[in-house]
């Protein structure tokens, strides 16, 4: 696989270490040539270039690789970088790094990004999700945020608890796609049985975030999973 890498700073290099490693193909592009450290990163190639620039990124050959990274420090440069690779350039998977939270609501099909990583949220959602029972949690988003992976730790109380995986009518289209009990993580059987204290996994559409929590623990109050503050932050 060929994998464009937008921004060859500490975020940049670290992605291209992991993936050469895996056997990918690697070109970074930064357009600081202080940035252009190829001996941090060998194996890969490399282009000194604005990312953002239609005659740089078809220098890159960008139509054809079937990944696009924006990694910079720059939430404006990483989604006009991934808007033009998915519109000008066909890329068909399209990764885009978040900077600031308050940016996230962005990072969606409408500026090509299929998938989009917020580190502050990711560590946010970690954190809840080792001290919280009863509450769903958001742990990524996939396609724009059309298709969620959220987590609840079924509390005791719970009306699942007991019932058989084949039996739950989960809302919407959410599918449980693990369970993890005893520090062991499981694929669910049809006929196993919910326990309280159930680390359990779903992926769906996040429309039906709020009917899968009601419905996994009861509640006359519930807060939205998560907000968006739709301001482009880039101090």
């Amino acid at each position: 696989m060929r994998v464009a890498i937008a921004g060859a700073g500490n975020v940049g290099r670290s992605i291209a270490r992991e993936l050469l490693a895996n056997g990918h193909r690697i070109l970074l592009i930064d357009r600081d040539p202080a940035a252009i450290k190829t001996e941090s990163v060998p194996g890969a190639e490399w282009l000194l270039a604005d990312a953002c620039e239609l005659a740089s990124l078809e220098e890159a050959q960008l139509d054809k690789v079937d990944v696009a990274i924006a990694a910079t420090g720059d939430d404006k440069a990483n989604l006009v970088h991934s808007l033009v690779a998915k519109t000008e350039f066909a890329v068909p998977r399209t990764v885009a790094r978040v900077n600031h939270p308050s940016n996230e609501w962005m990072f969606d099909e409408v500026w090509g990004v299929d998938v989009a990583v917020s580190t502050p949220r990711l560590m946010c959602a970690l954190v809840e999700e080792a001290v919280t029972v009863g509450d769903l949690v958001r742990l990524f988003s996939f396609r724009g945020g059309m298709t969620n992976l959220v987590e609840m730790t079924l509390p005791f109380d719970s009306p699942c608890v007991g019932r058989r995986i084949g039996d739950l009518n989960l809302p919407g289209d959410f599918v449980l796609v693990a369970v993890i009990r005893d520090a062991e993580a499981r694929a669910p059987e049809r006929d196993g049985a919910l326990e309280g204290g159930d680390e359990l996994l779903f992926i769906g559409n996040p429309e039906h975030e709020m009917e899968l929590a009601q419905f996994l623990a009861p509640s006359e109050q519930r807060s939205p999973v998560g907000d968006h503050d739709e301001t482009l932050d880039t101090a």
